[in-house]
């Protein structure tokens, strides 16, 4: 079997993620995030954005200072005094990386940047340059990729890969896409650019249409070989692609994917949960892989199905990711399987089937006005 690919997990939940609206973090929060980050063996730290404000340098500071198995990476627009600061800020990293960006949408080159492509390749090339004086390992963004022309993104990226990026990201930054056609655009643009070969194909998914990961995903079949992504899918407006999707599909589906990433994985759900609790943004309870009910069974047909055999229901297991196990909720939609195995948990053993049989209705019964059951609600139920 031939080796797979490594993905490249770069978390931006210390820069995008701080971006959303109420999220913001302080140094001696970023810290204990990086932390945990360190520990899940994540690639690459975006720490934040040190032109931003004094605190942003700090933070991105702190923690190029103090983590040491993951590469810390600050943003800054392509402008000199912006790459000064990152540069400035991740001197004292092991790993250190520079991530410049400059939009390439015909929209944002006429209405924000109000510069004329040409110009626009020349600022790209020389930020490139000046940040490759500073730090080796240099990113380039096309922000608003996804509705750039492919024909000026070749040109752009050729330039810069010529000057030194070895990481090219292609965000969809407003979250247009959809998946086929953002993968067609990774696609042409590794088969199109001459030095394609000699930088890593990064993408940067926005879930504006709730597609960032399902965009991610569809990207690195056809090349792209790191993912920005964050906790909780945390960022502006409606966020960024989750790392614990990516990661998880990936090695869930390690039959689709040619790739593989090196994340311990169960730090997922403590990071997550470490994540709401400084950010203040509780996790849905639906959310994929870290929500209360991601491996949580009420239906009756579900939970018998479970309870005989795991993988009926569940194509991941809970202790994988953080949980402690699966849960079996107990309510109106539980069968009498879950409802004795529950019960034998707690200690309680039916006689016979006439007495479970009695205790089920009555639990049904129960159920019906009751929202959630508690373990004593049951106990109560079954004591005579």
């Amino acid at each position: 079997m031939s080796q797979k690919d490594k993905l490249v997990i770069f978390d931006t939940t210390l820069r995008d993620g701080e971006q959303s609206p109420g999220a913001s973090m302080n140094k001696e929060d970023k810290l204990e995030i990086a932390r945990q980050l360190e520990k899940m063996r994540v690639d690459v730290i975006e720490a934040g954005f040190a032109i931003a404000s004094p605190g942003d340098f700090e933070a991105v500071k702190l923690v190029a200072d103090n983590i040491k198995d993951s590469t810390i990476c600050s943003l800054s627009r392509a402008m000199d005094k912006d790459i000064q600061a990152a540069g400035d800020a991740i001197k004292g990293a092991n790993s250190g990386r520079i991530h410049t960006f400059i939009a390439t949408s015909p929209l944002h080159m006429k209405h924000k940047l109000q510069m004329p492509p040409e110009q626009v390749i020349e600022q790209a090339v020389r930020s490139v340059k000046f940040a490759r004086n500073l730090c080796d390992d240099v990113e380039f963004s096309c922000e608003d990729a996804g509705r750039s022309e492919i024909d000026f993104m070749c040109k752009i990226i050729e330039q810069v890969i010529d000057a030194g990026a070895r990481t090219i990201n292609i965000p969809d930054t407003v979250g247009y896409n959809m998946p086929d056609q953002y993968a067609n655009t990774i696609k042409q643009l590794i088969e199109r650019v001459p030095n394609s070969d000699k930088a890593i194909f990064s993408v940067h998914c926005h879930n504006d249409l709730g597609l960032a990961v399902a965009n991610s995903l569809a990207a690195v079949q056809l090349g792209a070989r790191q993912v920005e992504c964050t906790i909780n899918g945390l960022g502006e407006r409606a966020g960024n692609a989750s790392l614990e999707e990516i990661v998880m599909a990936v090695k869930t589906r390690g039959d689709y994917f040619n790739v593989e990433a090196d994340i311990d994985t169960s730090h997922i759900v403590p990071t997550s949960q470490l994540v709401s609790k400084v950010t203040n943004f509780p996790v849905q309870p639906n959310k994929a892989i870290v929500g209360d009910n991601a491996f949580a069974h009420e239906s009756g047909i579900h939970q018998d199905g479970v309870l005989k055999h795991r993988e009926t229901y569940e194509i991941m297991r809970a202790e994988d990711v953080g949980w402690a196990n699966n849960k079996m909720v107990l309510g109106k939609h539980s069968g009498r399987n879950a409802f004795k195995s529950h019960l034998a948990e707690l200690g309680h053993k039916f006689n016979n089937n006439d007495e479970l049989k009695e205790a089920f209705v009555a639990f049904k019964k129960l159920a019906d006005e009751k929202h959630d059951i508690l373990d004593d609600d049951l106990l109560s139920l079954v004591k005579h």
